[in-house]
């Protein structure tokens, strides 16, 4: 086997996935499936490798599939610009997640606390809360 000529299991050990992710890429449209000799198998090429290791670390950065989708299509780099566009509005809603985290913290931080001053005889605060009543 070539160092260019893989098998759908040799691409996902490269790759860092198993078969499966593969063939889900492929059911995606994210990756090209190559066309079936008439005997043999499949063959994948570095570039199909490369292209898995793209959606694999931009998964790591929080882009979805479609995102994805949408930065492949802008892959060979002369579209800084819209990739650029792409990678703000995820910075956006990473930054929005943060700020609704950080205040689901606090809550539940002081819910906590809350529950650590408690005696036996009242009802406690974090079940009373997510009841929605009050004390």
């Amino acid at each position: 086997m070539s160092q260019n000529n893989f098998t759908i299991g040799a691409l996902a050990k490269i790759a860092g996935v198993n078969v499966e992710t593969i063939r889900f890429y492929q059911r995606r449209g994210l990756l090209a499936e190559p066309i079936k000799p008439a005997r043999g198998g499949r063959r994948y090429t570095k570039q199909d490798a490369r292209r898995v290791q793209f959606i694999k670390q931009s998964q790591k950065l929080g882009f979805s599939l479609d995102e994805i989708s949408e930065l492949l299509s802008l892959e060979d780099g002369r579209q800084c610009q819209e990739v650029r566009a792409i990678a703000l509005r995820k910075l956006d809603r990473i930054r929005e997640h943060i700020e609704g985290l950080r205040a689901m913290e606090t809550a539940l931080s002081h819910l906590v606390e809350r529950c650590a001053n408690n005696t036996p005889s009242v009802l406690c605060p974090i079940i009373l809360t997510l009841l929605g009543e009050s004390e």
